[in-house]
């Protein structure tokens, strides 16, 4: 993920007039360009999203799942906007035609060599100001999970049951959705 601009002071109205295809995200006003995803990226956001979207529909939750692109604002602020790879979001009051206002409960980025730093260090910091409840970092090159449910952090494999804080009793294993 690179910096379009050393400069600060981009705002939402610079991401909107962005041309049709070019993505990027905005972190305290620094724009950020965003490269496509990887096929395997996409595959493993895809079943992460049908186990999700799944678990919502069989408990009759009022919770919804988007994948990226989709637009978070995360503060009432014009310089931080964010398109993480999944969104959970359980206020409806949060939604709107644009995507999502305020800070959904829960997170997934999948981490890609281009934008690992910016996940794991950007990101983590920006998700825990905002009241983000639960952030996964997956990363397909180990095979590791790294849960942030706020305040506290686990590690996981592939392999393991890895529980989802934001819904007792469920719980997703990344090997099986391979």
């Amino acid at each position: 993920m690179s910096v379009l601009s050393e400069e600060k002071g981009f705002t939402i109205d610079d991401i909107e007039a962005l041309p049709e295809g070019k993505r990027a995200e905005l972190i305290d006003g620094h724009m950020y360009g965003m490269a496509p995803p990887s096929r395997m990226h996409q595959e493993m956001v895809m079943r992460l999203l049908v186990a999700i979207v799944n678990h919502i529909d069989s408990s009759g939750g009022k919770c919804r799942a988007y994948p990226a692109p989709f637009a978070v604002r995360l503060f009432d602020d014009n310089v931080n906007y964010v398109e993480p790879d999944i969104s959970v979001i359980c206020d409806p009051g949060k939604l709107t035609d644009k995507g999502c206002s305020g800070a959904p409960d829960w997170i997934i980025e999948v981490l890609s060599p281009a934008t690992w730093l910016h996940d794991v260090y950007r990101k983590l910091e920006l998700y825990r100001a905002a009241g983000v409840r639960e952030y996964w970092i997956v990363n397909p090159r180990d095979a590791s999970v790294v849960v942030h449910a706020f305040p506290g952090s686990a590690v996981y494999s592939f392999d393991d049951s890895i529980p989802v804080s934001i819904w007792e009793g469920f719980s997703i294993r990344l090997a099986s959705l391979l």
